[in-house]
C-alpha cells in the first residue's frame, strides 16, 4: 500500500485495522508476541505520520480457553465461549496497553454487542465516545463482547464488526489483516491462473461469485464472503476497505512499500440516518416489491403500498425493513410507516383506496424516501 494509497496517512486521517485470531494467537493458544510488537511499531510509525488508528481485535476466547483449559478452543458450547471470552479479554486488553503503553500511546478498551451498533441511540453513543477518543490521541481497542453475545444477537465476526466502527468512528478507512493478500478471480491454491483483484469499485454479481463456494479467499467461503459484506458496509460509509495479508513481521510497513492487498473503493457517503440504515445487519421485515416499485425507487421515490407484493415479518412503525425485489435482491433499507399487520392489509392497493380499509387517512408512503437508503 504505497503512500499514494487511500489508506495512507495523508489521505485518511483515521484507520480501522482489524486483527484476526489466527495472526494474533499461535495455535497452542497463546499470542504471537513478536509479531504483534511489530504491528504495534507500525501503528506507533502511524501515529507519528499523523494517522489516528482504531483497532478492533480478535483473540479473547482463543486465549481464555487455553488459560481455562476448556476444549475445542472454547467453543464447545455457548457457555463456554462466554466464559473463554470473559477470562481472554483481560490477558488480550493487557497485551494491548503494555506493547501501546511502550511507544508511549494510550489504551482503551471498547466492547460492544450488535444491539450496541443497530439501535439509533446507542449508535450514536458508541460513536461519541470512539471519535471523543480520537481527538484524545487515545487508540481504542474494541472487540465484541462475546462473554454476553448469543448466537441469534452477535456480528458473528469481526471484519463486518470492523466496518460498523469505521462508521461510528467516522473513519476514512478499513484495513483487514487476514492470511492471504486479497480477493483472488479464483481459489489461488487451486488454480495457478488465479489474479489479484487489487481495485474494486462495485461490489456486484461478479466480484459476489468470486467469494461463493470457497473460491475466492483460501480460508472458507465465511470468510470471504464476510468480508465482501465488511467491504459493501464501508463503503457505503464513505470509507475505503482493503483487505491484505498479515501473516507477515510488519504488515503496514509492508503494505506502505509496495504490498500486494484488495482495495474497495468507497461509495459516495451518506449523512446521519441514512448512513445508519445502510451499514445496519438486521431488519424487523421485508416488503417485497415489483418490477415497477423497483425501478421508481432507483429513481429516488418512496415506496407506495401498490408496488408492494407481500410482507414478512412482525414490525412495528418506525422499525427497520429492507425492500426486497421478487428475486430475493435486497435493494433498500429504511423505517416502515405502518405496522406489518396494516402493511399486509393495504399491500397492492391504490392510495385512494387505502382509508376505505383502514379507515383513517393514510400516510403517504409504506416507506418514505427521507427514511430509506438504496442499497
Amino acid at each position: 500500500m504505497p503512500m499514494t494509497s487511500p489508506l495512507a496517512p495523508a489521505r485518511c486521517p483515521v484507520l480501522v485495522v482489524k486483527v484476526g485470531s489466527a495472526l494474533l494467537v499461535a495455535p497452542d493458544g497463546t499470542v504471537r508476541r513478536d509479531w504483534l510488537a511489530s504491528l504495534v511499531a507500525d501503528i506507533a510509525a502511524r501515529i507519528a505520520d499523523g494517522q489516528r488508528i482504531v483497532i478492533v481485535s480478535s483473540g479473547a476466547i482463543a486465549l481464555g480457553a487455553r488459560r481455562l483449559g476448556l476444549p475445542k478452543g472454547g467453543r464447545a458450547s455457548l457457555e463456554d465461549a462466554q466464559a473463554a471470552a470473559a477470562t481472554g479479554q483481560i490477558a488480550l486488553s493487557q497485551c494491548w496497553a503494555e506493547l501501546l503503553g511502550g511507544h508511549a500511546i494510550t489504551a482503551a478498551q471498547m466492547l460492544v454487542t450488535l444491539d450496541d451498533l443497530e439501535d439509533r441511540r446507542r449508535f450514536l453513543n458508541a460513536s461519541a465516545t470512539l471519535r471523543r477518543l480520537i481527538a484524545l490521541d487515545v487508540v481504542p481497542v474494541i472487540n465484541e463482547n462475546d462473554s454476553v453475545a448469543t448466537e441469534e444477537i452477535r456480528f458473528g465476526d469481526n471484519d463486518r464488526l470492523a466496518a460498523r466502527i469505521a462508521q461510528a468512528a467516522g473513519a476514512g478507512g478499513v484495513l483487514l489483516l487476514s492470511d492471504i493478500d486479497g480477493l483472488f478471480t479464483a481459489n489461488p491454491k487451486n488454480n495457478p491462473d488465479a489474479k489479484l483483484v487489487e481495485n474494486v469499485a462495485r461490489i456486484d454479481a461478479r466480484i459476489r461469485a468470486m467469494a461463493d463456494g470457497g473460491s475466492a479467499s483460501g480460508m472458507g467461503s465465511g470468510g470471504m464472503l464476510s468480508k465482501l459484506e465488511a467491504a459493501r458496509i464501508a463503503t457505503s460509509a464513505g470509507a475505503h476497505l482493503a483487505i491484505a495479508n498479515g501473516t507477515h513481521d510488519h504488515p503496514l510497513a509492508r503494505l506502505a512499500n509496495g504490498g500486494r492487498c484488495t482495495v474497495f473503493i468507497a461509495g459516495k457517503q451518506g449523512k446521519g440516518r441514512k448512513l445508519w440504515l445502510a451499514g445496519r445487519m438486521t431488519a424487523r421485515g421485508r416488503i417485497f416489491v415489483d418490477a415497477g416499485a423497483a425501478a421508481a425507487l432507483a429513481k429516488g421515490s418512496s415506496l407506495l403500498a401498490a408496488g408492494a407484493t407481500a410482507i414478512e415479518g412482525r414490525f412495528a412503525r418506525g422499525d427497520v425493513v429492507e425492500v426486497v425485489t421478487a428475486s430475493g435482491e435486497t435493494i433498500a433499507r429504511g423505517l416502515a410507516e405502518y405496522d406489518s399487520t396494516d402493511a399486509g392489509r393495504i399491500t397492492g392497493l391504490r392510495s385512494d383506496a387505502i382509508a376505505d380499509v383502514l379507515g383513517h387517512a393514510p400516510r403517504s408512503a409504506l416507506v418514505h424516501r427521507d427514511q430509506m437508503v438504496l442499497l
